[in-house]
């Protein structure tokens, strides 16, 4: 396989978007999840050829957006999605809020699973509900996997929905079928609507192929919504386009019952990216998925070299990589002490759970093999 190589630090210093505007210049950036990879072909060829014809209007794509991704789903996630049980929006975030807003009442529980994804907790404070932690069970040496009994504890309680990591986020785990399926006959159970955020699912590894939660049962279908798109898989956040995608009938009124501008936010680029991602991206993303496979590789043979004490798992999706810094005694929060001293940015861990967080950092490891290479020296020089 062919890889796509990462761009030079000179090429992607001209970059505007926040991970090369936030820090200075002697900073090796590897917080925010955006890839260093060059813009997949089929994509700038669509967008280059919308502004040639001035198309900047508002998007009218929807229905090719939903028709675009059942073709992508089918041959690559083996998901069966019917394009008319899909809703068009500006982001992820965005279509989580929408979903928990007509599953939950002010003040509902919402649970979240630490160590996870930080702006989950700003979205469900956003939806006028309040977070219910029951952190990952498991660890680096073992491997994670939800807290079944923990959820359904929460569950019995009066939490009212969930908002379901799948890929994980940062574990870079893919829950299995069965642990998605228990998961699902426990919100069955209870009345509790699993909102899964999917974004990361096309970055899964070929050995170990993520579940889309909707495909796992008829429980999972009913009380089920997925949120979903192509920006992080071919790097287009900054383009704004999701997916929220039912499944059955409670699920298609929960879409239903959503403002019509919510699907008024999604961009023309957005959407015009989009299409083209799912329809062609397919080898340049191939290629991505190689390097990424390359680089989770190279970072354990670094660590092993130089930070033999740094505890870290190989992820099997996503390209960012949770790491244990506990034993080099920077304190709760080491990033803080890296970015100081190393002059690398990474995210700091108890943002992702004050419980599960202290002691640990996230790393992009969408970067050149030089530039990962770099950080760790780094890293191990400031010990």
């Amino acid at each position: 396989m062919q890889r796509v190589a990462a761009e030079p630090l000179d090429v992607l210093r001209s970059r505007t978007s926040v991970k090369w505007r936030t820090f200075p210049s002697d900073v090796l950036p590897l917080p925010v999840a955006e890839m260093d990879y060059p813009l997949a072909e089929p994509i700038a060829h669509a967008l280059h050829a919308a502004i040639e014809r001035s198309d900047t209007g508002y998007a009218s794509g929807g229905r090719q957006v939903a028709e675009a991704f059942q073709g992508f789903a089918a041959t690559r996630l083996g998901w069966d999605v019917d394009p008319a049980r899909i809703t068009c929006t500006a982001d992820v975030s965005m279509g989580i809020v929408e979903v928990l807003r007509q599953v939950t009442e002010r003040g509902d529980g919402v649970v979240l699973t630490p160590p996870v994804y930080p702006p989950f907790y700003a979205l469900v404070a956003e939806a006028g509900a309040s977070v219910v932690e029951v952190p990952m069970r498991g660890g680096i040496d073992e491997g994670w996997s939800l807290d079944l009994d923990g959820l359904e504890a929460a569950f019995a309680a009066g939490a009212r929905s969930m908002v379901l990591c799948n890929p994980h986020n940062p574990l870079g785990i893919n829950p299995a079928s069965a642990e998605l399926a228990a998961l699902a006959e426990l919100a069955a159970r209870f009345g509790v609507t699993i909102v899964s955020d999917e974004v990361h699912g096309a970055l899964a590894q070929p050995t170990t192929p993520y579940t889309p939660f909707l495909t796992v049962s008829d429980a999972a279908r009913e009380w089920g919504v997925a949120v979903t798109g192509a920006t992080k898989a071919f790097n287009i956040a900054g383009l704004k386009a999701a997916l929220i995608v039912t499944a059955s009938e409670r699920g298609d009124a929960v879409r239903g019952r959503m403002p019509e501008e919510v699907s008024w936010r999604m961009s023309q680029f957005g959407a015009i990216a989009t299409i083209a991602a799912f329809q062609e991206g397919g080898h340049w993303l191939d290629g991505v998925l190689a390097s990424l496979d390359d680089n989770r590789r190279l970072l354990a043979d670094l660590l092993a070299d130089e930070l033999p004490d740094v505890r870290y798992r190989m992820p099997e999706a996503t390209y960012l990589a949770w790491l244990d810094l506990s034993a080099l005694g920077w304190g709760d929060d080491p990033a803080a002490h890296a970015l100081e001293h190393a002059k690398v940015a990474l995210t700091g861990g108890p943002a992702f759970g004050a419980s599960v967080g202290r002691g640990h950092a996230r790393l992009n490891f969408a970067c050149t093999p030089e530039v990962l290479a770099e950080a760790v020296t780094r890293l191990a020089e400031a010990r």
